[in-house]
């Protein structure tokens, strides 16, 4: 019973920023990666950024350079900063957090960057 709430969502204009949070219901640390997807109407999931329980963190190149994924351990919680944000970076964000048991999905925060 494993459950990720994501928040921080919500219209920017481009160039702006947000931070996403995604709250675990346990450590993050027992997870042995947890990461950011997308997805956009019409488009595929596809990861974002990523960080193993021993902080290598990993990004998609359309958002390397303006994105940081990044945690914090003691409120279970994992971040998403955009920077520098591009209406191509409109989608849907979803936490996902990965453990030799399964795979755990939050919810979703919507991102849309439009002026």
């Amino acid at each position: 019973q494993v459950q990720l709430v994501e928040s921080g969502g919500g219209l920017v204009q481009p160039g702006g920023s947000l931070r996403l949070s995604c709250e675990a219901s346990r450590s993050i640390l027992s997870f042995n990666v947890m990461g950011w997807y997308r997805q956009a109407p019409g488009k595929q999931r596809e990861l974002v950024a990523a960080i193993t329980s021993g902080g290598t963190t990993t990004y998609t190149d359309s958002v390397k350079g303006r994105f940081t994924i990044s945690r914090d351990n003691a409120k279970n919680t994992v971040y998403l900063q955009m920077n520098s944000l591009k209406p191509e970076d409109t989608a849907v964000y979803y936490c996902n957090g990965g453990t030799t048991w399964g795979s755990y999905w939050g919810q979703g925060t919507q991102v849309t960057v439009s002026s």
